[in-house]
């Protein structure tokens, strides 16, 4: 399936990155060539998406040692830039891993290191194509090959990847098999990444959807509507707990309460096995005003304590596979990652 976007580019010695914070209303690229600005925009989600974020990475490292060239840095200010890139979204294990993997070729020199980028995106755009596959065969095993009503919850297409997306390339894969009724897509406050830009990739993709306020998706499972629901994620853990968007849990306690399948479908990348559960993940809390103010308008009193978790952790046990590149996890059996 042709995407006809991308969300991150390498072009002229530059980042060049699709502004997600402006979809649906507008398709604006931005370059970046220095590494607070790229920082910056990771942390402000103009790049976001598990995969995404280690492309943004493995391409950043290059971009931390053309500023170092250009400014006369010394190592140590070098190493600390790297170190700033790779800890700007914490839970996330994907971009600390792709700028750990990309840093090592350093010594090797620039064009090593540019390199290395590009063949780390090169994977990941392969790794879709296969996750995309052994998702439709593990439905089409456990379902049956007929067409099927999906749910999804915040962004796993092309947005959050260099391919067809995780989760998203799952139900695009079923939808040119002729297997996608309707998906469900989730409103994902509270920054709206589901009806901002999941709808939006559907939409360019002529696959059937609509929207739902995250509070009506436990509704619309328990009143059977959902044949199964898929998500992404930023982080699993050794024995298949998963850290993705504030909402998943949610979605996958309706899911098993109503009996349906609850996939996680992730690279391989974003599976950490020096974790043994999720309760070892760090869970990155965001500002106050993400909830208090909606694009600028206050929607709250002034001064209001909020509760802003980024990521929320799905334990094992609700979870029917984690799909990755290499294999379908059968979790709800007790496979261990």
């Amino acid at each position: 399936m042709l995407i006809p976007f991308k969300a991150i580019d390498w072009r002229d010695n530059k980042i060049i990155l699709l502004d997600q914070t402006l979809i649906p209303a507008s398709e604006e690229y931005v370059a970046y060539d220095c590494v607070e600005p790229l920082i910056e925009a990771i942390q402000r989600l103009v790049v976001r998406g598990a995969p995404a974020l280690g492309v943004a990475g493995a391409f950043g490292v290059v971009i931390v040692l053309d500023e170092a060239h250009r400014k006369n840095w010394s190592d140590d200010q070098r190493e600390k830039a790297l170190d700033a890139l790779g800890n700007a979204r914490p839970t996330a294990v994907n971009l600390g891993w792709a700028v750990e993997k990309i840093r090592k070729l350093i010594s090797l020199g620039r064009d090593a290191v540019l390199e290395g980028a590009y063949q780390l995106a090169a994977e990941d755009k392969q790794s879709c194509i296969d996750m995309g596959n052994i998702g439709a065969d593990w439905f089409i095993k456990t379902l049956g090959e007929k067409p099927l009503t999906f749910l999804t919850h915040c962004n796993t297409g092309s947005l959050g990847t260099t391919g067809t997306g995780t989760a998203l390339g799952v139900i695009r894969e079923m939808h040119n098999r002729g297997l996608v009724k309707e998906v469900y897509v989730d409103e994902t406050r509270p920054l709206l990444q589901g009806s901002r830009l999941t709808a939006w990739e559907l939409m360019k993709s002529n696959i059937p959807y609509r929207i739902e306020a995250d509070g009506a998706a436990a509704m619309a499972i328990l009143s059977g509507r959902i044949d199964a629901a898929l998500i992404g994620a930023d982080r699993i853990t050794k024995n298949g707990d998963s850290a993705n968007k504030i909402g998943s849990l949610s979605v996958a306690l309706a899911c098993h309460a109503a009996g349906i399948p609850f996939l996680v479908v992730a690279p391989e990348s974003s599976v950490d096995r020096s974790l043994e559960t999720g309760s070892e993940i760090h869970i990155e809390f965001r500002s106050d005003e993400e909830l208090t103010y909606f694009k600028g308008v206050q929607v709250a009193p002034i001064g209001a304590k909020t509760f802003n978790p980024a990521f929320d952790i799905t334990p094992a046990k609700y979870i029917s596979a984690v799909i990755t590149e290499l294999k379908a996890y059968e979790i709800s059996m007790g496979e261990t990652l």
